[in-house]
């Protein structure tokens, strides 16, 4: 199991958007996540007419190490370390180490 999954809320807690908040879109292979409009670049793309893409300059999303961020606990409006533990009926949760809630239902 991941320690984060897609659509988590997520807080940066290194670089240089350290302290904003954003929803995870993609988990990568290579230990990074995708969170929406966070760690933005510009882009110098070339265009493609047969394929209807303008060239210019775009801004879009760069994956983030996952070390870098923390899943969001709206209890304590922080960032939480995560655990896991095995429920009475057998499944496998994650759940918040500061105040031992569950982060899956």
């Amino acid at each position: 199991m991941n320690r984060l999954r897609k659509g988590d809320e997520v807080i940066v807690i290194a670089g240089k958007d350290k302290g904003r908040r954003g929803t995870v879109e993609k988990v990568l292979r290579n230990g990074r996540v995708l969170v929406q409009n966070i760690n933005m670049v510009k882009k110098h793309q070339k265009g493609n007419p047969n394929a209807g893409v303008p060239g210019g300059i775009i801004q879009k999303e760069m994956p983030l190490h996952a070390s870098n961020v923390m899943l969001f606990n709206p209890a304590t409006g922080k960032g939480d370390r995560i655990g896991y533990k095995t429920l009475e009926d057998g499944r496998k949760v994650r759940y918040f180490k500061s105040n031992n809630e569950t982060v899956d239902q």
